[in-house]
């Protein structure tokens, strides 16, 4: 079951939107999990695992930064880290039916 700062940490990546495809990065499928660390009274420390739609994304860089300012502000979290990875490769699949149906892609995964 997911916790609040879980929903809190989720629903702070949904402002951050693919900058080729208009989707945040979490109902387009790339969040693929996040871990939550022991707290102590300046929070939780959180790892964000994470992926891109192509390896050689020209915008890998603000993406990531983007994600860890994000989500280093959510309350109740005192670290923020991302890890990045390409295992498994992302694909349309993973999108959720909202992002499905908003970029026309509803039916054909």
């Amino acid at each position: 079951m997911e916790s609040e700062l879980e929903k809190s940490i989720k629903r702070a990546l949904r402002q951050i939107f693919d900058p080729e495809i208009p989707v945040n990065i979490v109902d387009l499928g790339l969040v693929y999990g996040i871990e939550i660390g022991k707290g102590d009274k300046e929070g939780h420390p959180v790892t964000v695992i994470m992926t891109l739609t192509a390896p050689n994304c020209p915008l890998a860089d603000q993406v990531v930064e983007e994600a860890r300012f994000t989500i280093s502000h959510v309350p109740g979290v005192s670290r923020a880290t991302i890890k990045l990875t390409f295992d498994p490769p992302w694909d349309p699949s993973r999108m959720s039916e909202e992002a499905l149906l908003e970029t026309g892609l509803y039916g054909m995964f």
